[in-house]
């Protein structure tokens, strides 16, 4: 993966602005540690930062070919699965390629098809192409937003970078946060509305959404979006057809000219994924596959089983190891580590984002790095075949909000009174929610129940699973590690979006037909094992930890967390029993501790960026 950035301005001559456009490319070092480039013209300017995958010696960017008179120069950041076969396909139409990088095919396609090439990609991608001759910005996000696209649009110019620090890296952008972006941070966040920057004047372009810029203005069209439609195959054709696309997917996906690992957890979805990868490394007679869990210092002495983790994921790791005869990485991280790294993993964010969940994931990444440029993992299999409990329980699949927001009033109660008037948050998010509601692809003839399910997983899809898919984006290639989603193939998501609910259901089972799907290519023990979701720190040191980050906020006069959060809800929370125990966080119970990482994270976020709220 890379960083990519850029800048359109019509009244201003950009090649006088060199130095802005560096400073802009500098800050996604992290992400394309590799090598850097930028191209510069009158009103167009473009940077790149590398993480080479494919062809390392070759693809540099910014890229540029030509059509005739007519020049194209592109920045990308992605992968494109299907590259071998439009190369083969574009070289019948006559074009020629120098590289054997999908960054060349992506360019060509757009070259030679124009707008429709989006139509034939497959892959995971945020790119701007520039066409000289017509003086067009084009750019695109990938289907699903696995790859992040923010842009600033003000008066006669346009920002655009793969982080938002890219676009705060030019003096035209400022971090201003009005009533939108604070009811997002406080309200909604971390799972942001789609499309919105946080900061005033800021957006991102949707997943399957595409951008044109020119003299006349900037529009955003959807080019993919997900449709409801009958299931026309039986049960037994919709399990070989789900392994199929599955099985096609990692095939696509295990295609790397550098070290490919997998994350495992010992879960039915990591423990798929890593038994195609060692299938398609031994049809390939490599190396074994390497594979990484993570885990934290003396959790085996302080976990306890309850609803939301049931069981450790040690036992089902060793049982998978062993079986696929991998080179397996047991990491562990201890508690100063975890504090130090909530610094960094907010700044990797650019926002407050999800406490020790973010800050254990960076850790993870920075450690795999060391052995493995590119990774796979397997987030998105329980938004798309309705794995979460929020799916399998009555009040929440009819409730009238989303169900990771039904903290909303235990939020609101620690936000400063003048900004709850101002933001409003129960009547903010019951906006969102209707607009969300108003977006899903209703199925004639479905009952009640069911269209309550096709309501829960459309959200889920599209508004839980980018939260996700951010912070596996900004945590891995914070630490320049590209990490691939096989789960997230739209073929899949289109495909089982629209599977019956009795069908994914099969064995009276969340993810029933995922499991079908996979007898044969797991043990049972592995595909009857209940989901445990992303393991955390039961260690208490981590609790004295964070409470004193806490404290030491508390302390601080001019500590800016205060212009949004009620110092003394915080002091008297600190002296409850809930201080130690759970509660209501992000529409679920969290630990005392991750709300107080989350509100240590918020001040660093504030006082880092210097933001600004008006």
């Amino acid at each position: 993966m890379c960083g990519i950035t850029g800048w359109i301005n019509w009244q201003q001559n950009l090649l006088q602005h060199s130095d802005t456009l560096e400073a802009m490319t500098e800050t996604l070092t992290a992400r394309g540690p590799d090598a850097g480039g930028t191209w510069l013209s009158v009103h167009c300017a473009l940077g790149h930062r590398r993480l080479a995958v494919m062809d390392p010696n070759n693809g540099a960017q910014p890229m540029v070919r030509y059509r005739g008179n007519d020049q194209f120069v592109i920045v990308y950041n992605g992968e494109i699965y299907n590259a071998i076969e439009l190369t083969h396909e574009l070289k019948q139409h006559g074009w020629k390629f120098t590289t054997t990088c999908d960054t060349e095919v992506l360019l060509i396609a757009y070259m030679h098809w124009g707008k429709a090439c989006l139509e034939r990609l497959n892959g995971i991608f945020a790119f701007a192409i520039w066409d000289i001759e017509a003086e067009e910005l084009f750019a695109a996000r990938d289907r699903l937003g696995v790859k992040p696209f923010f842009y600033y649009e003000k008066d006669s110019q346009l920002l655009f970078g793969s982080e938002l620090k890219a676009i705060l890296a030019n003096p035209a952008a400022q971090p201003v946060i009005g009533r939108e972006g604070l009811a997002e941070i406080l309200v909604v966040g971390p799972a942001r509305t789609p499309g919105h920057g946080i900061y005033e004047g800021f957006a991102e372009l949707k997943p399957g959404q595409y951008m044109t810029v020119t003299k006349a203005g900037t529009q955003v069209r959807t080019y993919w979006q997900l449709e409801s439609r009958e299931h026309e195959h039986t049960f037994d054709q919709t399990v070989e057809h789900v392994h199929h696309l599955l099985q096609d997917t990692m095939n696509r996906q295990m295609i790397s000219d550098v070290p490919i690992c997998t994350l495992l957890s010992g879960g039915l979805d990591s423990s798929a994924l890593t038994a195609m990868a060692v299938q398609y490394y031994r049809q390939a007679d490599a190396s074994p596959l390497h594979t990484y869990s993570i885990d934290y210092v003396d959790n085996d002495k302080h976990f306890k089983a309850h609803a939301f983790q049931p069981n450790s994921d040690a036992p089902f790791i060793e049982l998978m190891t062993k079986q696929l005869s991998t080179v397996h990485h047991y990491l562990q991280f201890d508690t100063p580590e975890l504090i130090a790294a909530l610094h960094d993993a907010t700044l990797a964010r650019d926002l407050p984002g999800m406490a020790d969940i973010d800050s254990s994931l960076l850790l993870f990444c920075r450690e795999i790095k060391k052995n493995a440029t590119v990774a796979i993992s397997g987030e998105a299999a329980d938004e798309i075949f309705g794995g979460y409990p929020w799916f399998h329980k009555e009040e929440t699949l009819h409730a009238k909000q989303f169900p990771w927001s039904l903290a909303t009033a235990f939020r609101s109660e620690l936000i400063d009174e003048e900004l709850q008037s101002l933001i409003q948050p129960e009547q903010y998010v019951a906006q969102r929610f209707a607009e969300a509601k108003a977006e899903v692809p209703q199925l004639a003839g479905e009952n009640e129940q069911l269209r309550a399910v096709r309501q829960m997983s459309y959200l889920n899809i599209t508004r839980f699973m980018p939260t996700l898919l951010d912070r596996k984006d900004r945590m891995s290639m914070a630490a320049g590690l590209e990490v691939r989603v096989p789960f997230c193939d739209h073929r899949l998501v289109d495909y089982v979006f629209n599977i019956p609910w009795e069908f994914k259901t099969s064995g009276d089972r969340e993810k029933g037909i995922l499991r079908k799907a996979l007898k044969g290519v797991l043990p049972d023990e592995i595909i009857t094992r209940k989901k445990s979701p992303y393991p955390k720190t039961h260690n208490p040191a981590y609790l004295a930890a964070v409470t004193k980050l806490i404290k030491d906020v508390l302390s601080d006069e001019s500590a800016p967390l205060f212009q949004l959060i009620k110092r003394d809800k915080i002091e008297q929370l600190l002296k409850s029993e809930q201080s130690s125990s759970l509660v209501p966080w992000f529409g679920q119970l969290m630990s005392g501790p991750q709300l107080y990482a989350y509100l240590y994270q918020m001040n660093v976020w504030l006082s880092s960026y210097k933001v600004r709220i008006v």
